[in-house]
C-alpha cells in the first residue's frame, strides 16, 4: 500500500517532484566539481613539490650560506701558443653549487635522530666550462716590410689583421647521489626510460645517468661519454623527470662528486624519510634542536613556496569553491523544504481524508517523507551525473596552471631550504629564483566524493521530508471536511 501510494503521487506530482530534485542535483553536482577540482589541485601540487624534493622524501637539511660570505668567482686560464697552433683549449671550473657543505657525519647524526627511518646525502655542483681558440693576426705589408703570419718585423706602414680569440662558455649542473641509497633522493623522481640506473657496487664508478632533456640537447645516448674537469664518465642511463624538470643534468656517484669538486667528505643536501607522516614536524624540531647550524625544510614548507596561477586556483577552490557549494546546498535543502511543505498544504483535503478513514499521523508522516526521499534519491542520482560530466570535462580540456618556484634567499626561509640548496634554489643544480612549472589539471572523482554526494541526497530528503512531515502531523480530519464543497 505504502509502495504503490508512493508512486501513485509522485507520478501524478512529476513537475513538483522534478523541481526538487533539480535543486538537489545542482547543488550535488557543485560539491563534486569542486571536490574533484580541489583533489586534482592537490595532486598538481605534489607533482611540483615531487620533481623538487623525490619520492619518498619528507623533509631535507642543509646549512644556509653566511650573509658576509661572497662567492669566489671561477677565474680561468688559457696560454697563447707562439708556434702559432690553433687548437682548441678548454677549461671546466667545477663550483658546490648553493649552501654552505656539510660534513658527512652529520647524515649519520640525522639518522640517528629519533623518528626518523632514513637519511641520505648528496653534493649539488654547477659546472662552468669555457672552451674555444685563439687565432694569430696576420701583417699586412707596405713597402719594405715583411707579411703574413710569420711576419718577423712589420714595417711602420704594416697593419696587423684578423685574428682573436673565440671562446664558449657552457654551463650544467652535476649531482652526486648515494648509489648505496637509490630509494632516497633526487633521482627517484625520474624515471629511467633507457639503460640502467646506479648499481650499490659503483660508489666510486665513473658512470653517469643523464637527464633525457640534457642527452637530447647533447646528442648523448646510452654508452655515450662525457668529460667533466678532464674525467671520463661512461652515460649507463637515461632519466626523464616525472614533473617534465630534472633535478640535475648529470648524476655521477658522491664520491666522484666529492672528487671533482675538491669537497671530500661534503655534502649540501640530507634527504630524509620519516618513519611516521604524523612526526614530520617533531623530526624537524628535532634535528634543528640537536645538529645546529642547520635548516629543515618540509614538504609543507616548500608548498608556501609554490605561487602563479596553481596557487590561485587552488586558494579559489579551497575557499570560494567550498563557500559557494555550502551556500548552494543550504539553499537547495531549503528550497526543497519548503516547496515539499507547500505541497503538503494544498493537500490538506487529502491528508484530512485519510486520517478520516483511519489512517494515523505517523503514517501520513511516513507517506511524506517517502515521496521526499524518493526526490531526495533521484536529485542525487541527476547531481552525481552532472558531476562526474562536468569533472570528466575539466579532466578533458586539461587547463594548464603555472606554478612559479621561487621565494628565500639563503637564509633558511621556506624555499632556500629547498633541495640542493642555493641562494635562491628548489633543488639540486636547479637555480629558481623564477622557475615555472606548467602542470595539466585534472578532476579526479573518487569514491569518497560519491559517497558524499549520496549522503548529501539522503540528507536532502530528510530536510524536505522534516519539513512536509511536520506539517502532515498537525492536520486534523476536521480541515478536511471544512474544504469540501
Amino acid at each position: 500500500m505504502f509502495f504503490t501510494y508512493l508512486r501513485r503521487e509522485l507520478r501524478r506530482r512529476r513537475k513538483a517532484a522534478l523541481v526538487v530534485a533539480s535543486g538537489l542535483a545542482l547543488g550535488i553536482a557543485l560539491v563534486i566539481i569542486v571536490t574533484s577540482v580541489s583533489s586534482g589541485m592537490g595532486k598538481a601540487q605534489e607533482k611540483v613539490l615531487q620533481s623538487l624534493y623525490g619520492l619518498g622524501t619528507d623533509m631535507t637539511v642543509t646549512k644556509a650560506a653566511e650573509s658576509t660570505q661572497t662567492a669566489e668567482r671561477p677565474r680561468f686560464r688559457f696560454d697563447a701558443r707562439e708556434d702559432g697552433s690553433e687548437e682548441e683549449q678548454s677549461s671546466d671550473r667545477v663550483m658546490v653549487q648553493g649552501f654552505q657543505t656539510l660534513a658527512s657525519s652529520t647524515v649519520g647524526k640525522v639518522a640517528g635522530q629519533d623518528g626518523v627511518a632514513d637519511a641520505v646525502g648528496g653534493l649539488s655542483l654547477h659546472v662552468l666550462k669555457v672552451s674555444g681558440q685563439f687565432t694569430r693576426g696576420q701583417v699586412k705589408g707596405g713597402e719594405g716590410g715583411q707579411s703574413g703570419p710569420g711576419a718577423a718585423q712589420p714595417a711602420p706602414q704594416d697593419r696587423v689583421q684578423g685574428g682573436g680569440a673565440d671562446f664558449d662558455v657552457n654551463s650544467y649542473s652535476v649531482y652526486g647521489t648515494d648509489v648505496t641509497e637509490p630509494a632516497l633522493g633526487p633521482l627517484t623522481s625520474s624515471e629511467i626510460t633507457s639503460g640502467r640506473t646506479f648499481r650499490a657496487s659503483e660508489t666510486d664508478a665513473k658512470v653517469a645517468v643523464a637527464d633525457s632533456a640534457y642527452a637530447k640537447e647533447k646528442k648523448l645516448e646510452v654508452g655515450s661519454t662525457v668529460t667533466v674537469k678532464g674525467t671520463k664518465y661512461k652515460v649507463i642511463g637515461i632519466a626523464t623527470a616525472s614533473s617534465g624538470d630534472a633535478a640535475a643534468n648529470l648524476y655521477v656517484p658522491l664520491k666522484q662528486a666529492q672528487t671533482l669538486a675538491d669537497a671530500k667528505d661534503k655534502v649540501t643536501t640530507i634527504y630524509v624519510k620519516a618513519t611516521d607522516s604524523q612526526r614530520i614536524d617533531s623530526v624537524k624540531s628535532a634535528i634543528q634542536k640537536n645538529i645546529s647550524g642547520t635548516t629543515v625544510t618540509t614538504s609543507a614548507d616548500l608548498a608556501d613556496t609554490v605561487s602563479g596561477s596553481l596557487s590561485t586556483a587552488s586558494s579559489l577552490a579551497a575557499n570560494v569553491g567550498t563557500w559557494l557549494s555550502v551556500a548552494v546546498l543550504v539553499a537547495a535543502f531549503l528550497v526543497a523544504g519548503l516547496l515539499t511543505s507547500s505541497a503538503v498544504s494544498r493537500r490538506v483535503r487529502e491528508f484530512g481524508t485519510l486520517k478520516a478513514l483511519g489512517w494515523k499521523s505517523g503514517r501520513v508522516t511516513r507517506q511524506v517523507v517517502g515521496e521526499a526521499m524518493v526526490n531526495g534519491l533521484l536529485g542525487g542520482a541527476l547531481g552525481i551525473g552532472l558531476g562526474l560530466a562536468g569533472a570528466y570535462a575539466v579532466t578533458a580540456i586539461s587547463p594548464t596552471l603555472e606554478a612559479q618556484l621561487g621565494g628565500g634567499g639563503g637564509t633558511g626561509a621556506p624555499g632556500a631550504g629547498g633541495p640542493g640548496g642555493g641562494a635562491v634554489l628548489m633543488g639540486p643544480g636547479r637555480e629558481a629564483a623564477a622557475k615555472t612549472l606548467d602542470v595539466a589539471l585534472t578532476a579526479p572523482v573518487s569514491l569518497t566524493t560519491v559517497a558524499l554526494a549520496v549522503a548529501l541526497a539522503v540528507t536532502g530528503g530528510l530536510i524536505a521530508g522534516a519539513f512536509g512531515g511536520w506539517r502532515a502531523s498537525r492536520l486534523r480530519p476536521a480541515d478536511a471536511l471544512r474544504r469540501v464543497e
